[in-house]
């Protein structure tokens, strides 16, 4: 497969792959002799670091009139630093803006930088090269506008506590923005009044990513635009062509309209025109963007025509595909509430929140008489305690991640009246994460939810997850971290038609068979990540090793570990530009001991993607719903 506009020929990726391995060999070679020279001699504090004397040797190398001389200068990037960054003890930055809670807000100073050869850390840097001054001229800086919408306090009006940190990360967690620091000048500040200072980067909002096949001629073309015309829009499209399915091509898009008028209500519109799943929607939603938002909602209305994968009807046939098509209309609305405390200096983080939801669903076209038009009431009550620190590599190459810690509790209850039949519905789910940097990021989730109908369970799920991930280990710009992911999803008299895959996401990453399903799955995720100080055409590389397994089982009364274990294991790459709008391209090589049955399944598999194996949760209240069963 070929990744457009960024394409790497397996000469590279073999000469990459070589580098990196005889990275690994000459630290394994230097941790045994540091073992024996400890017996011999002391060691040399004067001695050049690891890194350092892989990165003179390759630097060596690229200056010399050779073939692998002239493809190292071109494609490695050898003067990259990482940024002394300010500002990640997000408990201590905290604590110091709590003196200043309840002054007047004087004054509001925002400067935006560009997306290139710029620095949010030294803002007296400035674009050097020709390249970085090129694509600053191509891209629309953000307006102070779009800034001064996000933020959570005005001038001349009264500082609330955690208005500064709130303010920064939902300027940080902005599609079009890169980084954001909000400061207080303590030099002009008095006993009641502060001046606030804001400084942005951007990201090269214009971006896409695509796929080519020259044995078959199918590929893929994605475009996106994260600010569009500067005003904060968000455009994404994609196109696939020359597929093996019914009709060789496919189509989707959606435009988004984010914090219309300041009111933090955003509009989507989404459309989707594929083989087995056509889509038109269209929504206005408000989430509890901050702690402090007292009211969340949304209203909206949706087409889809989706070809459902049925059952086998005997032991000897297999799966087959029947047409569901339904409108259904859905609103929710929640009200949060904060505990009153009588200290001015410190802002409870706790919420109890309320909430109801309609959903109409009628259906036109159904497979089965388990899809029944119907109306679904629920109402929920949670209570949400957030918190967010500071880390980098997480997710990303070096950007500030905001990493959520908290929990959240929650109950459901509703009732759904159908065409059919009648019956309730209740669900309970509480989760939890915790963060040190010397520890890690644990996270912890349960949930289970069950229609009843004449005293009998229906449509049951019990969803468990767990996540950990390792604190960063650093060998001078060398950095490793480790993500372990535990996934367990049990159906409870689930229909026919319901079944799990492993597919991808689900299980497996590279992994596709509609022909491995079941109702219960245990899904078992490692990941190594290995950041490299090596650059390639902008994109920071990183390393990354893989093993899945995931367990599979049908019927209320079976066992998915009594079954013998799908697994998965691999190595490959993972490219990232911070300035660009791009996702993380990944290329990884994959192998399954174990193929599915009735398939000609190969074993052996490139798998590229741009979307990420594995996320944070935040710990927001969200619209009450069904637990989900997927």
């Amino acid at each position: 497969m070929l990744l457009l506009p960024f394409f790497f020929t397996r000469t590279t990726c073999l000469c990459l792959l070589s580098i990196l391995l005889l990275a690994g060999v000459c630290r394994a070679q230097e941790v045994e002799s540091k073992k024996d020279s400890l017996k011999a001699a002391p060691t040399d504090s004067l001695r050049p670091k690891f890194d350092e004397r892989v990165m003179s040797n390759l630097r060596q190398i690229s200056q010399r009139k050779t073939i692998m001389g002239k493809l190292l200068k071109a494609v490695l990037v050898f003067d990259r630093r990482d940024e002394e960054v300010y500002g990640l003890d997000a408990e201590l930055i905290e604590r110091e803006n709590e003196r200043h809670n309840y002054k007047v807000v004087r004054r509001i100073d925002i400067r935006t930088l560009n997306a290139f050869g710029y620095s949010i850390h030294d803002t007296a840097r400035v674009p050097q090269t020709f390249f970085e001054k090129a694509g600053n001229s191509l891209h629309m800086k953000t307006r102070h506008r779009l800034i001064r919408n996000k933020l959570l306090f005005r001038s001349n009006e009264y500082l609330e506590p955690l208005a500064l940190v709130e303010s920064e990360r939902l300027l940080r967690q902005t599609s079009y923005l890169l980084d954001a620091r909000i400061v207080v000048n303590e030099a002009t500040s008095t006993e009641d009044s502060v001046d606030v200072f804001i400084v942005t980067k951007d990201v090269f909002s214009l971006g896409g990513s695509g796929s080519y096949s020259p044995s078959s001629g199918a590929g893929r073309v994605a475009v996106r635009e994260l600010n569009f015309l500067g005003l904060g829009h968000q455009l994404r499209s994609s196109y696939r062509f020359n597929m093996d399915r019914p009709r060789p091509w496919e189509a989707t898009g959606a435009y988004t309209v984010e914090n219309i008028s300041n009111s933090y209500i955003s509009a989507d519109i989404i459309y989707a025109n594929e083989n087995f799943y056509k889509e038109r929607s269209a929504f206005l939603r408000r989430d509890f963007f901050s702690m402090n938002t007292k009211y969340a909602g949304a209203i909206g209305t949706k087409w889809a025509d989706e070809q459902v994968l049925m059952p086998p009807v005997a032991t000897d046939s297999l799966f087959y595909r029947k047409n569901v098509v339904y409108t259904q209309h859905d609103a929710w609305l929640g009200r949060a509430f904060k505990f009153k405390t009588y200290n001015l200096g410190f802002e409870p983080r706790a919420r109890t929140i309320l909430a109801m939801r309609f959903i109409k669903t009628n259906y036109t076209t159904t497979p089965s008489p388990s899809f029944q038009s119907n109306t679904l009431v629920l109402g929920s009550i949670g209570y949400s305690v957030r918190r967010y620190f500071k880390d980098r590599y997480l997710f990303g190459f070096g950007r500030t991640e905001d990493v959520p810690a908290g929990s959240l509790f929650s109950v459901t209850y509703g009732y759904q009246k159908g065409a059919l039949k009648d019956r309730y519905y209740f669900s309970t789910e509480g989760s939890f994460a915790k963060y040190h940097p010397s520890f890690g990021y644990f996270f912890g989730k349960a949930a289970y939810g069950s229609f009843v109908y004449n005293n009998q369970l229906e449509q049951g799920v019990l969803d468990l997850e767990t996540m950990y991930f390792t604190k960063l280990s650093e060998w001078g710009n060398w950095k490793l971290r480790h993500y372990i992911i535990g996934r367990g999803t049990f159906g409870v008299n689930r229909y026919p038609e319901e079944l799990l895959t492993i597919n991808n996401e689900s299980g497996l990453r590279g992994f596709r068979s509609d022909f491995v399903r079941g109702s219960k799955r245990i899904a078992i995720n490692y990941e190594a990540n290995l950041y490299t100080p090596f650059s390639l055409f902008g994109f920071r590389l990183a390393t990354v090793a893989f093993a899945d397994a995931a367990w599979l089982s049908t019927g209320n009364k079976s066992s998915p570990l009594k079954t013998k274990p799908y697994t998965g294991f691999g190595i490959g790459f993972r490219f990232r530009n911070e300035y660009l709008s791009f996702s993380t391209i990944q290329i990884l090589f994959n192998y399954y001991p174990k193929g599915p049955p009735l398939q000609n399944f190969n074993n052996f598999r490139m798998y590229n993607s741009t979307r990420p194996y594995y996320d944070f949760a935040d710990f927001r209240f969200t619209q009450p719903g069904v637990t989900e069963f997927q």
